[in-house]
């Protein structure tokens, strides 16, 4: 699967943004959905996943970023309401086979990445 990320810029504090996230070799259908994001000198972390389990989120944007797919599978997106300076990051797409095993926002456990995109937040 070849991922391919878009819709990053720089926004003020309080709006939104939608990120997308194109897929291409295959459809997202089988396969977990994760959005990371690695803040500059920081550790890469899980901010949203979607799994056979539904939705996952990281407690810091829990209410405030939904992840979801369009009809054909083939395009995943992250809805960020109300953004904060510290969502400032780069923000990646990643993908995996279904399995039980595998969590989907722990970056290790992903195994198809795109090249990111950044977001910015002014305060």
């Amino acid at each position: 699967v070849q991922l391919v990320e878009s819709g990053g810029k720089l926004v003020q504090s309080g709006e939104s943004l939608r990120l997308s996230c194109r897929a291409s070799g295959e459809s997202f259908d089988g396969h977990d959905v994760g959005w990371f994001r690695q803040a500059p000198g920081k550790e890469p972390e899980g901010v949203s996943c979607l799994s056979t389990s539904g939705q996952r989120h990281v407690n810091s944007v829990k209410g405030r970023f939904t992840i979801s797919l369009d009809d054909t599978q083939t395009t995943a997106f992250l809805q960020m309401n109300n953004l904060k300076p510290w969502d400032t990051a780069v923000y990646y797409c990643a993908a995996v086979v279904e399995g039980d095993s595998r969590n989907c926002l722990r970056p290790s456990d992903m195994d198809y990445w795109g090249k990111g995109t950044p977001v910015t937040v002014s305060s």
